[in-house]
């Protein structure tokens, strides 16, 4: 038995007619009526209603009209570190001043005024409160003259080079601050210092004037090669940050005494990483006071010619031998003697230096490294080995003759 299967909506005429599928179905308008769009406006208004307060109700929780600043809790005293930090800057920040370098003078395109152009900067500190001011060779090694800004001051002084010593990175500066009260820094000692110390740096990394970085002592008597091509001996490392602008700073103790010239860092990026160099302070402090003396470094010297360390290796012979002595110098006044000659020739050889303060002299550069941090007048105790007898010398260290003191240059 079939079924006749209709749609609902349709019938046989509907199905047989295309054209009459177009045709609204009777009794079914096309339009809803007027009653249903006023229900469908009233659910829509009351959504809206709805979506609108729930929209307000959340602005209500997130802002607050009644909002006022919080109490300030009280911090309580600073931590005793914290104070010496604070006194050790306060005390220390005014020392230290702002180099600018200036590159050769040149002619102006509108007239025929010449003008120094700036070419970096670097800092410096005060050495006394007559002016002088020391800095790191390399910050005005290549300039025509040099600038200094005192802290807290926006004023800059025309700066004199008094003298430098590209061997040590150290170079002494001179303003006339008349009516300025200075206040030079104070100084410490290198002789003692121990790694893991606090130590900290003022200085003006990247033109920033007036900072303050902290740290310890990394290690000490490091080796460098500087700027000038000479080595830097004994220096102090420390993670203290030190960056291009700091050169010529001092490096502090917590004592806020000077114990270092920061000079140098180790970066493969321009920037800090942690290892930074000064150059200790008792080498500063035996360079500065010749440079303002004379505005050069003297050399001491002792007045002898010594024969290569490869005479003495081949020969078996431990230490230095001296080949000649300078007549009247230091040596000869002491009683030390050169190769001994005879009618036949070389009747002996010279005397042998042994040791010099307590370092054994097996090379040229162990002697060179004792005499470079004497000073004429200074007296130096030898070993010395005679006729295979050794005995003790004393040798008062004088300038080489042929100095003679220079004006500074400028």
């Amino acid at each position: 038995m079939s079924q006749d299967y209709r749609e609902p909506w349709t019938n046989s005429e509907n199905r047989s007619n295309p054209a009459s599928r177009n045709k609204p179905l009777p009794g079914r308008p096309l339009f809803p009526g007027p009653l249903t769009l006023i229900v469908f406006v009233l659910i829509i208004g009351l959504l809206g209603y709805q979506v609108a307060r729930w929209a307000l109700d959340r602005v209500g929780e997130i802002n607050n009209p009644d909002a006022q600043p919080r109490l300030v809790t009280p911090r309580g005293d600073l931590a005793s570190d914290e104070k010496s930090t604070i006194d050790l800057y306060d005390q220390n920040r005014s020392s230290v001043v702002h180099i600018t370098s200036l590159v050769a003078a040149r002619r102006s395109r509108f007239s025929l005024d010449t003008m120094n152009i700036p070419a970096g900067t670097g800092s410096g500190f005060l050495w006394d409160d007559s002016g002088y001011i020391v800095t790191n060779f390399h910050v005005i090694q290549e300039a025509s003259g040099a600038e200094v800004t005192l802290a807290g001051e926006k004023t800059s002084y025309k700066a004199e080079l008094v003298g430098g010593y590209a061997e040590m990175d150290l170079a002494v500066l001179k303003i006339n601050a008349r009516g300025r009260k200075l206040r030079p820094i104070p100084v410490g000692t290198s002789s003692d210092l121990k790694v893991g110390q606090k130590v900290f740096a003022i200085g003006n990394p990247f033109g920033l004037d007036q900072t303050l970085t902290t740290g310890i002592i990394s290690a000490l008597d490091r080796e460098l090669q500087g700027e000038s091509g000479s080595t830097l001996k004994n220096l102090i490392q420390t993670d203290a940050a030190i960056n291009p602008g700091n050169s010529g700073g001092p490096l502090l103790d917590s004592a806020g005494r000077l114990i270092g010239v920061n000079t140098a860092i180790l970066s493969q990026n321009g920037g800090s990483n942690g290892i930074g160099f000064a150059i200790a302070v008792d080498d500063v402090n035996q360079i500065v006071p010749q440079l303002i003396r004379s505005g050069r470094v003297v050399r001491p010297v002792i007045g002898v010619s010594l024969l290569g360390e490869n005479f003495a290796r081949e020969n078996g012979i431990q230490g230095l031998v001296v080949r000649g002595v300078e007549p009247d110098g230091p040596a000869a006044k002491a009683g030390l003697v050169g190769i001994r000659l005879g009618r036949g020739g070389v009747s002996g050889i010279g005397d042998i230096l042994r040791e010099c303060e307590g370092v054994t002299l097996k090379e040229l550069r162990d002697l060179h490294s004792v005499i470079e941090k004497k000073k004429p007048g200074d007296t130096v105790k030898f070993k010395i080995e005679r006729d295979g007898e050794v005995r003790e010398l004393l040798i008062t260290l004088s300038e080489p003759k042929s100095f003679q003191p220079i004006a500074p240059p400028r």
